[in-house]
């Protein structure tokens, strides 16, 4: 079996318990994923726009002190790029369904929260399989110290994700039941 066909049954896998979970609720995880940023007030922040079953960061991106954006598809094999949110702005439909800011300064994130699909406690995600973040989270480390928060329920840990050498690791993985941090 390839990696691609142990990543996609891995996914499946994947979406099937992100499914469950979200049935049940997300609890606290938001309140949680807030208190884990507190200390990097004034820092530049990446979130998402949940969609479907993702857990939804949005009431942590709205306590963040400090400028908060959401990330951009450019186009497939690019990088991500930030546009910046806040709460009440006018978003319209970007790739993939994802919604974004119809407008507002481009930024460039030092914490992501990032939407996953899988995890494991060697800090690595599982995510959609289009490698957006890992290639965002290269550059943006080339640049500067940057840290990525995976945001995900606690049924979507898995033994071992899948890896591949341009996978990036997390920092630290924030669900319902808690935070963990590697390294």
């Amino acid at each position: 079996m390839t990696i691609a066909q142990i990543k996609a049954e891995a996914r499946s896998a994947g979406f099937a318990a992100r499914k469950a979970a979200f049935d049940k609720g997300q609890g606290q995880a938001a309140e949680l994923l807030a208190d884990w940023l507190a200390p990097h007030a004034g820092r530049a922040l990446s979130g998402y726009m949940a969609m479907r079953t993702e857990i939804d960061p949005l009431a942590a991106m709205a306590a963040h002190q400090g400028p908060v954006c959401v990330p951009v598809i450019m186009g497939k094999g690019q990088p991500l790029k930030f546009r910046e949110w806040t709460p009440g702005c006018a978003m319209v439909e970007g790739a993939f369904g994802a919604f974004i800011p119809a407008e507002g300064a481009w930024i460039e994130p030092e914490v992501l929260i990032v939407p996953l699909v899988g995890w494991d406690r060697r800090g690595y995600r599982l995510g959609y399989g289009g490698g957006f973040y890992d290639r965002t989270l290269e550059l943006l480390r080339s640049k500067r110290p940057t840290l990525a928060v995976g945001f995900a329920f606690a049924a979507q840990e898995v033994p071992d994700v899948p890896i591949e050498p341009t996978d990036q690791r997390l920092d630290a993985i924030v669900t319902e039941a808690g935070v963990i941090h590697f390294g």
